[in-house]
């Protein structure tokens, strides 16, 4: 199926359940050059590849429902906005006209016994179910024009039902005393259902809070210097190119590189980082960051809908948008979900009438059915639990760019890292020179000049360290998976591993005991060999050190904890390789690895139905990451790669792997959730109402309730945080209370500071705690005004340095978490 080009995302208006969401999505699907489209209740928007957008919106109208493009503001009566009454103003006038007709049934518990008259109970019950109610008859009206049944096609029916009994009998017995009358029936179910709507919207926009907060991180203008001026100027009006001024306290407007000054930038929204990151010049800041406590000058790199800020946004609206895999049982129960319960509706009416002749009661039963049977919670079960699943990690710096690798992630049986710049630091320094030192290096540095290699950073600082002058290279070529061959001074020169030099058929002998040697103690090995005249010859070898990222070791136990097996995969010899798995814990590994061949040992170890997860960062890694069940990318790698991936991991941490693993397992629990008590509603509760258990006004409250009550739970996953934030406390006595502080033994302290307000507030606290202890970890939350620190210093020196720098701390003390 192709996928690549960009897709049209409409908002819909009107939908109201799972039927809703069939009928919305086999309308597009209908419309000629569509290839696919998938529509989301909860988001209210339907994503289409393919197609013409006019014929889009106009297949959406014919097939009942509004839509327009999803970047276009909603109608004012719709947000209750711009002078438009709030949302909750029909629920508020429906209960006041229905509480009077509810009122005589609540008494009765009491020994009251009394009812209001017949032609009262008509003039309260009228407008609630043709004035508030008209929305049920409207969208129920369009939905039956278009062949289907939707939730307002069962309301509609039931409360009119009802509505239509109690006046056939006020006016049968007109004259002749006061009949039972059902108005408080239609009046209260509409009330109900009114009031699940809008709570159920109330609680649908909590769940884009994630999106809310990554929006907010937009500048609105720049402030450049152009001719040795500053001005302030639109961001639409921002180039590349451009040098942006960035003040203390302010927002870096786009991604850029910073020339001049130096400062800490608050990244925390985009990558999880909760402490500031240091700033100097040719580091890159990232659009949408708080700068601390210098002036910055940041050349402008990508600006507008390339920076990284808006690709997160677009990618977390993507994620939360699709569909996952078990949403498709619910599409397809739904689809037959609304005909089926108007069949067991009449086969309720028809079996109560003939049973007993009570064809009142009969009535009431059928319509408790189609009240209750509403598929509101169904719809809602899925994608509310994804929105706030993908919104959670986003926080914390896990971006998920689909839902099927959020539901996958879950169930991970094998993950595979690749080893540079994954596990390690990617960041190899030249470590050791074999033969005339500096005649290697010069050739080898020649070569490796126009190369983005990893290996070739360390060459070049290496040259550049001891003042040798390069010579141009020509002619260069690279030998994936080898090496690199160029033309230098006249002679052809191949840097590369052993295997190069096995196919030049070149004798290592002369330097093989000291390649040995290295490969042993875990280096990276390449070969110069340089041509002049016939006969190649090798000159020498360099051999390279990479370290291990911080918390490797750990992420590695913590997949192992969890019943996953790692698996390593790399380029580099055998001894690089068995070094790092060894200090890793990793038992199994492949060492010398070409990059089309990580995609086939992903594809072995799917087989037999296990599920495999591929960590990488580089463009070698991209096949591999779309092979895996799940692709999982470094956002410090190529774009390549993250575009592969289905998560990306905005910090280099391979901890993460693990938190995505856990944010997966707390999302699809969710779902699971979710769907089963929608599914065990719908399947207790229509029986119930069948057999006349049941009353329309209990039918009308239980199913609001279940729309609620799957929102709610799914909005306890913003409550899901990393283990590693999780995991941090502090020791109690045995009656509870706080330990002594143990010098050299760290503590979580919870401090209330007043005083703070912005990024620059935050930079300053955090500078003077780390001025105290720099090893500190330090969390601040503005809008509770709490400062969280991880430290081994005493709580008296840091709550001093806090005040020192112009924050007042009110309270301090130790928290677990």
């Amino acid at each position: 199926m192709d996928m690549t080009t960009t897709p049209t995302v409409l908002r819909i208006e009107g939908m109201t359940c799972a039927s809703c969401v069939g009928r919305v999505e086999k309308a597009l699907r209908a419309v000629p050059g569509v290839i696919d489209a998938s529509v989301n209740l909860a988001t209210e928007k339907a994503t289409v590849h393919g197609g013409d957008p006019d014929r889009l919106a106009a297949a959406v109208r014919a097939a009942g429902y509004e839509s327009a493009p999803a970047d276009q503001a909603p109608a004012p009566h719709a947000t209750g906005r711009n002078g438009a009454l709030p949302g909750w103003w029909p629920v508020a006038a429906s209960a006041l006209l229905s509480l009077p007709l509810l009122a005589p049934m609540l008494a009765q518990p009491f020994g009251a016994d009394w009812m209001l008259p017949g032609w009262l109970q008509l003039l309260l019950a009228t407008p609630v179910q043709f004035w508030l109610g008209a929305r049920f008859y409207r969208a129920g009206w369009k939905a039956l024009r278009a062949g289907s049944g939707n939730m307002d096609v069962l309301v509609a029916i039931g409360t009119s039902a009802a509505y239509g009994l109690s006046v056939y009998l006020l006016l049968r017995e007109h004259g002749h005393g006061m009949p039972h009358l059902y108005f408080e029936s239609s009046a209260v179910v509409i009330t109900l259902v009114l009031l699940g709507k809008w709570l159920e919207a109330r609680a649908k926009g909590r769940t884009v809070a994630a999106i809310r907060a990554l929006e907010a991180l937009k500048s609105v203008d720049a402030l450049v210097r152009r001719e040795g001026g500053d001005v302030r100027i639109g961001l639409d009006d921002l180039r590349v190119g451009d040098l942006m001024v960035v003040r203390p306290g302010e927002r870096v407007p786009a991604d850029g590189v910073v020339e001049e000054g130096r400062s800490h930038l608050d990244e925390s929204l985009l990558t999880g980082e909760s402490l500031p990151v240091a700033k100097g010049p040719g580091s890159r800041a990232a659009g949408g960051a708080v700068n601390a406590e210098g002036l910055l000058l940041v050349r402008a790199t990508k600006v507008g809908s390339e920076t990284i800020l808006s690709q997160i946004i677009r990618l977390v609206e993507d994620a939360q948008a699709a569909k996952a895999p078990i949403q498709r049982l619910v599409d397809r129960v739904s689809s037959v979900f609304v005909p089926v319960v108007l069949l067991i509706s009449l086969a309720t009416l028809l079996g109560w009438g003939l049973a007993t002749g009570d064809w009142e009661a009969a009535l009431l039963n059928a319509v408790a059915v189609q009240v209750i049977a509403c598929p509101c919670a169904l719809g809602l079960a899925t994608p509310t639990a994804i929105m706030v699943g993908t919104g959670a990690a986003a926080r914390h710096g896990i971006l998920i760019k689909d839902a099927q690798a959020l539901e996958t992630a879950h169930a991970l049986d094998v993950v595979v890292f690749d080893k540079t710049g994954t596990l390690t630091e990617g960041k190899p320094v030249l470590a050791a020179v074999e033969g005339d030192a500096d005649g290697v290096l010069l050739l080898a540095g020649a070569v490796q000049r126009t190369s983005a290699h990893p290996l070739a950073g360390a060459v070049l600082d290496a040259a550049r360290s001891r003042g040798l002058a390069l010579a141009p290279a020509g002619e260069a070529e690279a030998l994936p998976g080898r090496g690199v061959k160029a033309e230098v001074g006249g002679a052809t020169v191949w840097l590369g591993n052993a295997r190069l030099m096995a196919e030049l058929q070149l004798d290592t002998g002369r330097f093989a005991a000291a390649a040995s040697a290295h490969e042993a103690a875990g280096r990276t090995v390449s070969w110069l060999a340089r041509r002049e005249g016939d006969k190649p010859e090798v000159l020498g070898l360099l051999a390279f050190g990479d370290a291990l990222k911080p918390g490797a070791a750990q992420a590695v136990a913590r997949l192992r904890r969890l019943g996953i097996e790692t698996v390593m995969l790399t380029g580099d010899n055998e001894g690089a390789a068995r070094l790092v798995a060894q200090q890793l814990g990793i038992a199994r590994w492949h060492a010398g690895v070409l990059p089309g061949d990580k995609a086939g040992v992903v594809a072995e170890l799917k087989e037999g139905g296990r599920i495999v997860a591929m960590v990488g960062d580089g463009i070698n890694d991209a096949p591999a990451l779309a092979a895996a069940d799940v692709g999982i990318a470094m956002a410090s790698g190529t774009d390549v790669a993250m575009q592969a991936a289905g998560i990306t991991l905005m910090r280099g941490d391979p901890g993460l792997v693990a938190d995505a693993v856990s944010v997966s397992q707390r999302t699809y629990a969710k779902i699971r959730q979710n769907l089963g008590w929608a599914f065990v509603y719908n399947v207790v509760g229509i029986p119930l109402a069948a057999f006349g258990l049941l009353s329309p006004v209990l039918a009308g409250a239980a199913m609001a309730l279940s729309s609620v009550s799957v929102v709610a739970n799914a909005l306890l996953l913003r409550r899901w945080q990393p283990a590693q934030e999780a995991s941090m406390h502090i020791d109690t006595d045995i009656n509870g209370a706080v330990a002594p502080h143990q010098p050299g033994e760290k503590t979580m302290y919870e401090l209330l500071v007043d005083g703070m307000s912005c990024g620059h507030c935050v930079g300053r606290v955090t500078k003077a705690v780390q001025g105290v202890d720099e090893a500190a970890r330090v969390t601040i939350d503005l809008p509770t005004r709490k400062v969280s620190v991880d430290s081994k210093a005493e709580l008296a020196s840091i709550a001093a340095a806090i005040d020192a720098a112009g924050y007042p701390v009110l309270d301090s003390g130790a928290a677990g978490r």
